[in-house]
């Protein structure tokens, strides 16, 4: 199983296009995977026929792990530095204990984190002996998974007799599989919970935003205009979006904005580059393009990771307020809520007029920023709104 991203740690087989006996070319796809982020191709690294093809379809491989077996001519083994050629016999060997592995132990997979480092520490419950910690290693469980078990030892530290019963009830309810998404979602929120997090928020006037999406075509989305004008915001001063590590804040070296696209059992997060360098009207087609790939789960590897804040419109589930909650790599993620009418102090007319108004939400590390730094950067993201054809 090749890195098919620098986050991406196990893939899933969902489709074999080769048999064995079949002859090869380099780079023909063989097969086709799903990860946590996308659909994409394992290829043949040269050319040869299939021997043996041990992956079998759904299941899960992490990242190194043998998939089949190619014979190649002694030409192309001596281009590919294979100085010693493996007999048939021992191949089959091989084959068969590879098999073996794969059907019966465990996947003890590590997922990498894009970026730099971000601390976890995820089976690090205080009242956890040594033992525990290592069996729930084995069985690929955290500390957050028994926040529901109470300890039945001295100063209620959870034993490893009370862990076993645990795991053995959980036999008795029904079990599904969770998704491969499933998995990476709950583990980027574990992550980004070891920081403490704060949300503000502001109501906007969103009238502009409606009118200006009238009079253009094609038709920039509502949280377009949000993360453009987060781009131009952070683009001001990029301190805001800095990650501290340390005793020092790293800024980032681009504008890069990811935006939050459901998909099936989970959310999809895709970047766009430079953004405070790109007018609104240039970002709509490629928004549009992104909202399709990630549906699809065909991101390509351009369009993934990087980002320094996230844009989630959480308006289109009817929701008028939330706290969504920064990628670990990240320090800010700008919710915007449903639009609705409420009523307005107009100055000039003395008396309350109707307008329509969705509620901004900013969630940030608040280790980076402060409460008055957050409002300030949430007014400017407000006022740079307010002006969509300048955006």
């Amino acid at each position: 199983m090749p890195q098919l991203g620098e986050s991406i740690a196990e893939a899933t087989v969902i489709n074999l296009l080769v048999k064995s006996g079949d002859i090869v070319e380099a780079d023909q796809d063989v097969m086709e995977v799903e990860t946590n982020k996308a659909t994409t191709t394992v290829t043949s690294p040269c050319r040869g026929k299939i021997q043996r093809i041990i992956a079998e379809m759904n299941g899960a491989y992490p990242v190194g792990a043998q998939l089949g077996f190619i014979e190649v001519s002694e030409e192309v083994a001596r281009e590919m530095g294979l100085e010693n050629p493996v007999e048939e016999s021992a191949l089959d060997a091989k084959g068969e204990q590879e098999e073996n592995f794969f059907r019966s132990a465990p996947q003890k997979v590590e997922p990498t984190v894009r970026g730099l480092p971000v601390p976890v520490n995820a089976a690090g419950a205080s009242y956890m002996s040594p033992r525990m910690k290592a069996r729930m290693h084995e069985l690929g469980l955290h500390a957050s998974d028994l926040a529901g078990l109470a300890g039945s030892g001295a100063g209620g530290r959870v034993t490893i007799q009370d862990f076993e019963k645990f795991v053995s009830n959980l036999e008795k309810h029904k079990i599904s599989q969770a998704s491969t998404m499933r998995v990476a979602v709950a583990d980027a929120m574990r992550r980004s919970w070891t920081r403490p997090l704060a949300t503000v928020a502001l109501p906007v006037n969103i009238d502009s935003v409606l009118a200006h999406r009238k009079k253009v075509q094609p038709k920039p989305g509502p949280a377009l205009y949000a993360l453009r004008a987060l781009a131009l915001a952070l683009g001001e001063s990029s301190a805001p979006a800095g990650r501290l590590v340390g005793n020092v804040i790293v800024h980032p070296p681009a504008i890069d904005i990811g935006f939050a696209v459901e998909a099936e059992d989970g959310v999809l997060v895709p970047v766009m580059r430079n953004v405070d360098k790109k007018r609104l009207a240039e970002l709509v087609p490629k928004y549009n393009e992104l909202v399709e790939l990630a549906r699809a789960r065909r991101l390509p590897s351009e369009a993934q990771g990087g980002s320094i804040a996230t844009v989630t419109n959480f308006g289109t589930f009817g929701l008028t307020w939330a706290t969504p909650i920064p990628l670990p790599e990240q320090t800010l993620v700008l919710g915007m809520g449903a639009g609705r009418l409420a009523p307005s102090w107009d100055e000039g007319k003395q008396q309350f007029i109707p307008i329509m108004e969705a509620n901004l939400t900013l969630s940030f590390d608040h280790r980076v920023l402060d409460g008055g730094a957050a409002g300030r950067l949430l007014a400017r993201i407000a006022a740079l709104m307010s002006k969509p054809e300048e955006l």
